[in-house]
């Protein structure tokens, strides 16, 4: 397989600049809200503050790629003195947490970088992130070339098998085309 460049946007999460303050959540969910800046719900935000307020852990984690495999890890890290969840690091959404869910219809989440015609300079939770925790990086990497990607459709449709089964999702489709 032929090696491509290509362009990976990222965000990069200093956690020791993270206040907690969650202003990330609300301008996500509102963002992503239909109509745009409508509504503000944090469960539907495609980042998170994981925190522990008691033992001052704020650590920021936006949404990844969806994932049917539970994870059988359940380390602890100690970093600076405090101890995080093997948990607090993943940007999955998965079957062992709720997390990056739609709230609504169990759907997974992922972090869109805001990406939006025309393009904005960097994602919205950056720009409103005041604590300067999270910073917005663009970088070429050579990698493989792409494999055909599932799409929302698809992504969705299989989160709902998984967690409905298949039957009971094709009996719902059934039901909803009939006029």
């Amino acid at each position: 397989m032929a090696k491509v460049r290509k362009i990976v946007k990222s965000i990069t999460i200093d956690a020791d600049k993270c206040n907690g303050c969650k202003a990330c959540e609300v301008i996500c969910s509102s963002w992503h809200a239909t109509p745009r800046y409508s509504s503000n719900n944090p469960a539907r935000s495609r980042i998170r503050i994981v925190r522990s307020p008691l033992r001052d852990i704020y650590l920021p984690v936006y949404a990844g790629e969806y994932t049917v495999a539970e994870c059988t890890g359940r380390d602890k890290y100690i970093i600076d003195g405090k101890e995080y969840n093997e948990c607090d690091f993943c940007r999955a959404s998965c079957p062992s947490r709720d997390l990056f869910k739609e709230p609504d219809s169990g759907l997974p989440l992922k972090c869109d970088m805001c990406e939006e015609t025309p393009a904005l300079d960097k994602p919205k939770c950056v720009e409103w992130c005041l604590a300067e925790a999270l910073s917005y990086v663009e970088r070429e990497e050579e990698v493989e070339e792409d494999q055909p990607q599932l799409g929302d459709v698809e992504i969705g449709l299989g989160s709902l098998i998984d967690r409905h089964g298949l039957q009971q999702v094709l009996d719902t489709v059934a039901r909803m085309a009939k006029p």
